[in-house]
């Protein structure tokens, strides 16, 4: 439920960034999406069926960090994963609750800008940003790697059949690599902020798009970032179905 709730999330931000490349002002990224969804006939029902499915995913993710990846032979691997999982964990409990918060009628006030503002004020805030900005953007690379290499098999049991192997591998490789783009983005966004030391500048993946669209071929970039997301939400309703559990 989990997976496929995040798929979902991914389609949505994909119609969402055509919307943008079209000349749109919509937002693009997960609160995006969510309010998306609440404008529908039945939405709200929707979301708190997805915020059921990332609840699901968090308490799955969390267990897998404690006692999952026994098939994993190498223990650095394995401790490697376990964090992964932990990680994914977090991502999965903000997901829930942004989803939760926008079926109970909230809404978002860039958040992202004011911690980055809180932490340009500290002692060495502007290091901090920058270290932050360097950690996204080898985030980002790691993700274009591991679609690029194909790492997100190693998890899945594939299908048999040869088309429906096929088609999970390249909308993962094709997903993996369109979101490692974007952080990569993201994290250069953030790092123009610690530069500049104007948290205006930090942003999330709606920032990131945005930008991008307003480079030369912006567009035409942005609609090939947003099949990226579309594969990956494709890639996600193959891994619900195969995931190693």
């Amino acid at each position: 439920m989990g997976i496929a709730a995040y798929g979902v999330t991914h389609v949505l931000i994909a119609w969402l960034a055509l919307q943008i490349a079209f000349g749109q002002n919509e937002r693009a990224d997960q609160t995006g999406a969510f309010q998306a969804i609440a404008e529908g006939t039945g939405g709200k029902i929707l979301l708190w069926v997805l915020v059921v499915g990332f609840v699901a995913a968090c308490l799955w993710r969390l267990e897998q960090a404690i006692w999952g990846y026994s098939y994993v032979d190498d223990k650095k691997k394995q401790i490697r994963e376990k964090g992964s999982s932990a990680a994914k964990a977090v991502l999965f409990a903000v997901l829930a609750f942004l989803a939760g918060r926008t079926a109970s009628g909230g809404g978002s006030s860039g958040q992202q800008q004011q911690a980055t503002a809180g932490v340009l004020g500290m002692p060495g805030g502007t290091f901090l940003v920058g270290l932050v900005a360097l950690i996204i953007v080898g985030l980002g690379v790691y993700k274009i790697v591991r679609g690029w290499k194909r790492k997100f098999t190693e998890d899945m049991d594939l299908p048999s059949d040869r088309k429906a192997r096929q088609a999970a591998v390249r909308s993962g490789q094709v997903g993996y690599i369109g979101r490692g783009v974007v952080t990569i983005i993201i994290g250069v966004l953030v790092g123009l902020a610690a530069v500049n030391h104007d948290p205006n500048e930090a942003g999330g993946i709606d920032a990131a798009l945005k930008t991008l669209a307003t480079q030369p071929f912006g567009p035409y970039l942005l609609i090939l970032v947003a099949l990226g997301f579309l594969a990956f939400g494709v890639f996600c309703a193959f891994d619900a179905r195969y995931h190693r559990v």
